[in-house]
Formats: structure tokens, sequence, C-alpha cells
């Protein structure tokens, strides 16, 4: 009797499971571009390095796997491993107010020369140390561990066994589409771009923006 209803079920369990994969995508697509679509260092770096047309297809394969390598590390752990431990989410919320406001100021330096700023998105760097710098950009700031590991990786964690390698596809797949959509996109902003008051403008918008997240995650280091 026991072995008849267990037969019985088989089949209805894959069916539910293959009925929810499409949600559960979705689902994981809508919040990583929720969290991913703002002006924030890394966008500004592949937004910049889209303008000057500098080994955009390498800035965007790295930094699109790199968000999926941590995203399945949140949902798989990692997420929860950070989650448990308030010192040290308070620890990394200090550390990305500090990096962020240090890149807002860099921004705003920029922004207050704009012609020096117009002549170097003329020039050449090595794939080597783009790639260096979209390290530094992804994995040095701890904003993308509470945002991508964290929040991403906690919820991700809460699907059923079966639909978390769907939600960490739909998540991966948001990352995809934006960083392609930003990096090879910038290039249908590139006559606006040849004025210097519009380089002017977007690192005002990067500096302001930068400040607010900062000020957001130095409250949560101390609250």
């Amino acid at each position: 009797m026991a072995a008849g209803k267990l037969r019985g079920m088989d089949p209805v369990a894959p069916t539910a499971a293959a009925s929810a994969a499409l949600p559960t995508f979705v689902q994981g697509l809508a919040l990583c571009l929720g969290l991913i679509v703002a002006i924030g260092a890394q966008n500004a770096f592949v937004l910049r390095q889209g303008l000057r047309r500098e080994h955009i297809g390498a800035v965007v394969l790295f930094c699109a796997l790199a968000d999926a390598v941590l995203i399945s590390a949140g949902v798989l752990g990692m997420g929860q491993a950070i989650g448990d431990r308030p010192a040290l989410a308070r620890a990394m919320a200090l550390a990305g107010a500090v990096f962020l406001a240090v890149y807002a100021w860099r921004a705003a330096q920029r922004a207050r020369q704009p012609q020096r700023l117009q002549a170097a998105a003329g020039g050449g760097a090595p794939r080597a140390a783009v790639l260096a710098q979209a390290a530094a950009f992804t994995l040095l700031n701890p904003h993308v561990y509470l945002d991508t590991v964290l929040l991403v990786g906690s919820i991700g964690a809460q699907q059923p066994a079966a639909l978390r390698g769907w939600f960490i596809a739909g998540s991966a797949g948001a990352s995809v589409l934006w960083f392609s959509a930003l990096g090879f996109g910038a290039r249908w902003l590139a006559p606006w771009f040849a004025r210097p008051r519009a380089w002017q403008v977007l690192d005002g918008l990067i500096a302001g923006t930068m400040l607010v997240m900062a000020g957001l995650l130095l409250r949560m280091a101390l609250g």
C-alpha cells in the first residue's frame, strides 16, 4: 500500500518542479536586475569601457561570470554564513562605505576636470590591466557581497533544492543581459559623450550616487 502511494506520487514532484521552474527563473532574473540596474562602481566602469570601446567583450564576460560565481556561492551557503555573523556583515558594510566614499571623491575630482577626462577617454590600455581593474571593482567592493551574496543568496537558498539551479540561472542571466546592454550599448551614447560636459555630468551623478550609497552602508554598519 505504501509502495503504491509512493509510486503514485513519483510523477507529481517532477511535474510540480517543472511548472515552478519558469516562475523561479523569472524571480531570480527580476531580483538581480532590480539590484544591478543602478549606477555603481562596477556599472560605471563597464559604461566607461564601453564608451572607450576598450576590451569591452572581456570586461562584460568577466563581470557576468563573477556575478554567476558569487550568486551560486550565496545560494549554496555563503549568504547564510554571512547572515549568521552580524559582526562580519557590519564590517563589510563599513568597508563598503569607505570604498564608495573614496570612489565618490575620485568621481567628483574627475567631474571638476572634464577636459582632462575627455583626453584620457581616447587612450588605450592593455587587456590585462583593464581586467585587473574589473576584478578590483567587482571583488574589492563589499557592496557586491552584501547584495549579490547575502541578499540574492539568502533568497535563492529558500528555494526548494530542485529549483535553486533555475534561480541561479535567472539571476546570472540578468547579469549577462545588463552588462552586455551597458557595455555594448554604450557606443550609441558615444556622440553625446564626445562633449566634455557630458563626462562632467556623468561623473557628478556617479559621485552623488556613490556618496548616498556610502551613507546607507555606514548607517547599516553603525546600526
